[in-house]
Order: structure tokens, then C-alpha cells, then sequence
């Protein structure tokens, strides 16, 4: 769970980093749409090539990102066997009761196996990149049209800043409680997965309470500062386009336009 980077921020001053976080949001938002453009393996390495150039622009270590696809690489994989044994079509190597594997199955699971591993390594940039408080704010401005419809985008976007905020403190806190228990004679890691599945249920009980006690003290915080609401509210940080919203632009419309050209071929 540590290696889990959901929530997490790593500073840092690249091109990324000087973007406005309404900016990656609607970048991030676009890439996720428009990679459902992509139909035939030039598009696809089209799709690869432009993601590792985002990766690169963040200045931050490989390392980093694999870290973050690998504990959902089991969930890509398993997703694509999906699509390998239940898609038919084209030429059919092996059929056996409900389950085929044929030229196109095998072709549609790498598809797939390529845009979920797009999809978290886009989302990751952006998480890692941007603090969590301008990611909030970014889903506030998005979400502000709903105000006209009496939606009450403040308190959403607050909820959404405090849960960004605190999944890596409980995913913290669980492998806190987790040696806790090892250094108890806990196992976790032995027997089938039922006897794994029994050995993780205790551990929801103590995070359980940790998040409520997390809960009360944030409340009594926010109350004792004076907090009644996010109405009306001045800010610290004032979002900003600048003209490295303006290149990302350019490079989406590039992007777009060579997946328009090869889908089409």
C-alpha cells in the first residue's frame, strides 16, 4: 500500500508543474476521452509515444511511475483475460465451452491492456504533479455551471480536497497497523487467498476507528479556525493561465490530429 500514489504530491519545478491545475485536470479529463480514438497499432504507439513524452516533462524518475501502475497491474491484467477469452472473432486458435481465444481477442486484450495502463500513467502524472488542495479547486471550477442548478459545488469540492487529502495518510496508517500485527505473529502473506482475505478483516476494525478519530479532530479543527462554510470564502492561491496551459494545448492538438490521420488508414 505504500507504493500506492493515489493522493500523493512530489514537488518539483518542470513545465508540468507550471501548468495550471485546471489545465492538467482538463488535459487529463481529454486524454482519457480521446484515447478511445485509437483503433490500429500506429494510433495506439501514437497514444505510447506522447505519454512517455508527458512522463518525461516531469522530470521525475521512471521509477516513480511504474510504482504507481504496479499494485493495479494484476486488475489491467485480469481485465484483459477477460477480453482474450470472451471476444470471438476473426481467426479462432482454441474454443473450448464458453471460452475462445481468437486473432481478434488477443488483438482487443492488448488494446485494452495499452489504454488502462495510459489511463493510470496520465492520471498519476497529474496527481503527482499537482497538490491536492489545486486539484479541489480545479474540480470546483469545473463543477461550476451545477451552482446555476443549486448543486452546492463548495461543500463537494471541500469533501473532495479532504479525501484527496487523506487517502496516503490512511494508506499510512494501514501498514503502520499491519507491522503493528506482524510484530504480533500476524501473517498476511500466507495460505490461499480465503485465509489471506481472514488475516486483512482485522485490520478494518482499527482503521475504522483511526478514520473516525481522523474525522472528529478535523471537524473540531475546522470549527475552533472559524469555519462556516465555503460560501463567500476569499483565496490564497488565485489560479492563473499561462502560457504553459497554451503549449499543452498545442500538444493535444497535435496529438489529436495524428490519431484523426491513422485511425482513418
Amino acid at each position: 500500500m505504500s507504493k500506492i500514489l493515489i493522493g500523493r504530491y512530489i514537488p518539483g519545478d518542470s513545465l508540468i508543474y507550471k501548468m495550471d491545475p485546471r489545465g492538467k485536470l482538463l488535459a487529463t479529463i481529454f486524454f482519457i476521452l480521446i484515447i478511445f480514438l485509437a483503433n490500429n497499432w500506429i494510433t495506439y504507439g501514437i497514444l505510447i509515444i506522447f505519454s512517455l513524452v508527458a512522463v518525461y516533462a516531469t522530470k521525475l524518475r521512471p521509477k516513480v511511475f511504474w510504482d504507481g501502475i504496479k499494485p493495479l497491474i494484476w486488475l489491467i491484467f485480469f481485465t484483459s483475460l477477460l477480453q482474450l477469452f470472451f471476444t470471438s472473432g476473426g481467426t479462432t486458435y482454441w474454443k473450448w465451452s464458453i471460452f475462445t481465444i481468437s486473432s481478434y481477442g488477443i488483438t482487443n486484450a492488448i488494446y485494452i491492456f495499452i489504454r488502462f495502463t495510459l489511463i493510470i500513467l496520465i492520471s498519476t502524472v497529474m496527481t503527482l504533479t499537482t497538490m491536492p488542495l489545486e486539484i479541489a479547486n480545479a474540480m470546483e471550477w469545473l463543477l461550476t455551471p451545477l451552482k446555476y442548478l443549486k448543486v452546492p459545488v463548495d461543500k463537494i469540492a471541500l469533501v473532495m480536497s479532504i479525501a484527496l487529502r487523506f487517502v496516503p495518510t490512511l494508506f499510512d496508517e494501514t501498514v503502520k497497523i499491519m507491522n503493528a500485527q506482524r510484530s504480533r505473529g500476524a501473517d498476511f502473506n500466507d495460505g490461499g487467498l480465503i485465509k489471506r482475505a481472514k488475516a486483512i478483516a482485522p485490520l478494518l476494525v482499527p482503521l475504522f476507528i483511526e478514520s473516525l478519530e481522523t474525522a472528529v479532530e478535523l471537524s473540531t479543527a475546522m470549527e475552533a479556525r472559524g469555519y462556516r462554510g465555503s460560501e463567500g470564502r476569499s483565496r490564497y492561491r488565485i489560479l492563473r493561465w499561462s502560457k504553459y496551459d497554451l503549449i499543452c494545448l498545442v500538444y493535444f492538438i497535435i496529438l489529436v490530429g495524428l490519431l484523426l490521420i491513422f485511425r482513418t488508414r
